[in-house]
């Protein structure tokens, strides 16, 4: 047997990383301070890994040759600490996956709409009869593509978190979509390190690769004018002189335009234009961004539970045009409201969603007619509800992380579904005891 290597986190791309590592002869060694959940626990046990929950047993793990650490494992975590005062090679399960897959790379990252253009450029490669798979930060790990070993391209949506962990790790084709102040918890408080996160995605792109960029971001405009980049540089600004993007796309929205421009730029040396036009078409917005649920008495529920940070907030907001009640709160990652002053006029009330919402309730009390707080999702549509009248929106948007009442963000977008779906069966009680 190769020399160990610890996996910490057993998520999906830890579970991944260890599946990867037993099948390419090391002795994978998974531990995690949570609970490992079921589907996961009997993965490992049928392929022999040896695992803990519940703790970090500093005497195995401070003994590996090399660690891999789940993105959402911070650097200033006591064991990172300690492993990297010991000299332990730490890399994320993108960087290890890289090592084992030999097709194209597809990566892409962003403050925002990372979800949505990473699939929206898989739909196309697939509807086109590629051999694609699409992983990384949604569905599958990238860990778990390269231990399939089938794929010709692998399309990935990767974090600030998973570029983190990356040394050698090359994408063929690299997509920055946008930087706005995000996990700046992370980061120190500081937007610089931030955004140089964002651009490890190009760390080791050569002449060979391609790095599409959105050059109507400010950040990324400023951070290239100071930089010496390798590959090959394709802005946004250029797929306007290709295609009518918009004439195609079902989905609304300018950001979501400027994502399928990225995405364009990204697949044209893949496929034809016809089917790149077939994929746009086709394609169906993405379950919590922006989702439509239903529509009672007038009033539209939308889902905008994957709108985690203040920008992604503000293009939801620019793409209402009605009044809106808006869910917002969560885990607070350094926000600045004031960002969000030119477009949430129409903003007529705020449910604040969350353990902690001062920092909301100290920025828009004197701001908006209507605020009020909820501690779950049924006290939060219940009381946007009563605010409600016909013609009016009623958006989640969190702005937040969702870790204080929730799971993750599915979780509190599924929540919001199942609750806005039982005003159906509860009109007749809403309509007696809620009135406006």
């Amino acid at each position: 047997m190769k020399n160990n290597i610890v996996i910490l986190g057993a998520g999906e791309s830890g579970i991944g990383s260890a599946l990867l590592a037993k099948a390419k002869g090391y002795s994978p060694f998974v531990s995690d301070m949570g609970e490992i959940a079921q589907k996961y626990k009997i993965e490992l046990q049928n392929n022999n890994i040896e695992f803990e929950e519940g703790k970090h047993s500093e005497d195995i793990i401070l003994n590996a040759l090399e660690i891999i650490k789940s993105p959402g494992i911070p650097d200033k975590a006591p064991i990172i600490q300690k492993a990297k005062q010991k000299g332990i090679n730490i890399i994320s399960e993108i960087e290890f996956a890289s090592r084992y897959f030999s097709g194209k790379i597809i990566a892409i990252t962003g403050s925002n709409g990372k979800t949505t253009t990473t699939s929206l450029i898989y739909h196309i490669l697939n509807k086109a009869g590629l051999n694609v798979a699409v992983g990384g930060n949604i569905g599958k790990s990238f860990a778990r593509i390269s231990l399939e070993n089938k794929y010709d391209v692998a399309v990935l949506e990767l974090s600030s978190f998973q570029l983190d962990g990356i040394q050698n790790f090359r994408p063929n084709v690299a997509v920055l979509l946008n930087i706005s102040p995000d996990h700046l918890d992370r980061y120190d408080y500081k937007f610089e390190n931030y955004i140089a996160s964002k651009f490890r995605i190009i760390k080791n792109q050569t002449q060979d690769d391609i790095f599409i960029y959105n050059n109507f971001d400010n950040e990324i405009t400023k951070f290239l004018k100071n930089k010496s980049i390798l590959p090959k540089k394709l802005p946004l600004g250029l797929a306007s002189q290709f295609i009518d993007v918009f004439k195609y796309l079902k989905i609304q929205g300018e950001h979501n335009l400027q994502n399928a421009k990225c995405a364009y730029l990204a697949v044209q040396n893949f496929v034809d234009e016809e089917a790149i036009e077939n994929g746009f078409s086709t394609f169906e917005a993405i379950k919590h961004r922006l989702q439509k649920v239903a529509e009672f008495n007038g009033v539209e529920y939308i889902n905008d539970s994957k709108a985690t940070n203040v920008d992604a907030v503000y293009y939801a907001l620019k793409s209402i045009q009605k009044p809106i009640i808006w869910i917002v709160g969560g885990v607070d990652k350094g926000n600045n409201y004031t960002d969000l002053d030119t477009v949430s006029k129409q903003v007529k009330a705020i449910v604040c969603l969350g353990k902690d919402n001062q920092k909301l309730l100290d920025y828009y009390t004197n701001k908006v007619a209507n605020i009020t707080e909820a501690s779950s999702m049924e006290d939060a549509i219940l009381k946007a509800f009563n605010f409600s009248m016909d013609g009016d929106v009623v958006l989640l948007s969190p702005a937040c992380a969702s870790f204080d009442l929730f799971k993750n963000y599915e979780d509190r977008g599924e929540q919001f579904i199942q609750e806005v779906l039982k005003l159906n069966e509860k009109q007749q009680e809403i309509n007696s005891n809620f009135k406006l």
